[in-house]
């Protein structure tokens, strides 16, 4: 019994069965929200420590072994998921305690958090595609619950857009798992990886890849179908927009990486060419769009879209370098993301307004500010010695190795847009002079008190200090990173894992 690979999906759920205990108590919820992010952290840092040492590792639900019970796994790729959500719920917990209003806490906002990490961290460690299913279910019905907190019309309109694209693809998931189980009479990834090169009807098996992929690249925010995510991150509170730009497109890429390096591996040359190509359109639209926008969020929002095609170019080149370098990348963004996310509240808070031309002078008023933003602006845009530096590198030398010239010129390009990108909101929101006046104040009507400023200021430097650290102390995350690679190519490891008899 390995109790580690449980934890994460017990203790969200039990921390978010707490705090709706705590319904009338909103003090109680804040702390319950606060500790269930410490005890998610260090559940994570267990299991990583655990997979490290021991290789895949595999819980078997009820002592019945697979494939006909329900089996958690953890590899490498799906330990460092788990320990990124906790962080990342950790840190927009603490956030939250000074941004979140009591009326969205009174409605539900504590448990609905800690549901979705829940769904997340199972999704992540769930070995059997029905119940991955379930547990992307669970996490969208929490992020819709989140998204319309507070039923203002443009959370509505930015909701239905996100709920109506979400659905389609989980009826498309749907399909392909029905498929799937009439194909080979199973829903076990690991028994699915050993069937599949047995298959009589390969072509078949690729139609029911593609149907993975498209519905995984929806839930990935990947083009064509990306437009629910800047018509709705931009809709909530920060804390809220911030935990799903964190981790909510990153359960897509996973599936996408998990799929296709475990599962649908027998015709590269028509899955890897899709989303090589669909990779190169979506780091372009992506980074136009935001070029186009004028608002603070909606700009981060693009952002993600385009980020997310350097994931999966990753994924398309298939490369231990590449894969690592995915990996790696995912981490870079949920940190560097979630950031500047943040940073974009507590620049509302300081003036009122997140559209760039009312913003102006932050870098006077609020220079500890203005340095964070810097960080985490750069090392998107992909500047040394910040973490978007390694991690882009990584990338374009795995494609230079394979001769994919053309794919790695898309990535060069897209970081240029970046880097304009992240100069327009540095030109608009800290540079300029504010459009107020020289006696307006420096603090707008929101902002905290003195006493719960560090709470806001805490977190983004945390995640600032990441990612300078990713960058110039990169080493044990480029070990972390190759290692897991190399696993990911390693399929007969996570099969003996699941289906060996001493899985338990």
């Amino acid at each position: 019994m390995r109790l580690e690979v449980a934890l994460p999906v017990i203790i969200p759920l039990f921390f978010g069965s707490l705090a709706l205990a705590f319904w009338q108590w909103r003090g109680v919820q804040r702390a319950v929200g606060v500790l269930g992010g410490v005890a998610l952290t260090a559940a994570g840092i267990w299991l990583l420590v655990a997979v490290w040492n021991d290789g895949v590792l595999a819980m078997h639900m009820g002592s019945w072994q697979a494939p006909f019970g329900i089996v958690l796994a953890a590899d490498l790729l799906s330990a460092t998921m788990v320990l990124l959500t906790g962080v990342m719920g950790l840190i927009v917990a603490l956030y939250s305690l000074v941004s979140m209003t009591p009326d969205h806490e009174r409605f539900g906002y504590h448990p609905l958090l800690q549901l979705l990490l829940a769904g997340v961290a199972g999704a992540f460690l769930t070995g059997d595609i029905f119940n991955l299913y379930v547990w992307i279910e669970v996490l969208l019905v929490a992020s819709f619950a989140l998204l319309i907190l507070g039923g203002e019309r443009a959370q509505m309109e930015g909701a239905i857009k996100y709920v109506t694209l979400n659905l389609v693809s989980s009826l498309i998931l749907l399909a392909a798992v029905g498929l799937t189980y009439g194909l080979f009479g199973t829903l076990n990834m690991a028994e699915l990886a050993a069937y599949m090169g047995e298959a009589e009807n390969t072509g078949l098996v690729t139609v029911v890849g593609v149907l993975f992929m498209v519905a995984f690249a929806i839930k990935a925010a990947a083009f064509p179908l990306f437009f629910w995510l800047p018509a709705s991150y931009h809709t909530p509170p920060v804390a809220i927009s911030a935990i799903f730009a964190a981790l909510l497109t990153k359960v897509g890429v996973y599936a996408l990486i998990r799929f296709f390096t475990l599962m649908f591996t027998e015709a590269p040359e028509v899955t890897q060419n899709i989303l090589l190509w669909g990779s190169g359109f979506t780091m372009l639209v992506g980074v136009l769009g935001a070029a186009a926008q004028f608002e603070f969020r909606r700009i981060l929002a693009f952002h993600s879209v385009s980020q997310i095609g350097y994931i999966i170019m990753g994924l398309a080149l298939h490369t231990p370098l590449a894969l690592a370098g995915s990996l790696l990348f995912i981490l870079h963004h949920s940190i560097v993301k979630t950031n500047l996310f943040l940073i974009s509240g507590i620049s509302y808070f300081a003036r009122g307004t997140h559209e760039l031309k009312d913003l102006g002078g932050l870098y006077r008023t609020h220079p500890g500010l203005s340095v964070l933003f810097l960080i985490s602006a750069l090392s998107l845009a992909g500047l040394p010695p910040l973490s978007g530096f390694l991690v882009k590198l990584m990338l374009v030398r795995a494609g230079l190795e394979i001769e994919a010239y053309w794919i790695v010129a898309i990535a060069l390009i897209t970081g240029l847009l970046t880097f304009y990108s992240m100069v327009k909101i540095w030109a608009e929101a800290f540079w300029k002079a504010d459009p107020r006046g020289e006696q307006a104040p420096a603090n707008g009507p929101a902002w905290p008190e003195r006493g719960g400023l560090w709470l806001l200021y805490a977190p983004v430097a945390a995640l600032a200090g990441l990612a300078v650290l990713m960058g110039v102390a990169a080493e044990p995350f480029l070990q972390l990173a190759m290692a897991a690679g190399e696993q990911m190519l390693d399929v007969d490891a996570y099969v003996e894992a699941i289906l060996g008899g001493d899985a338990q």
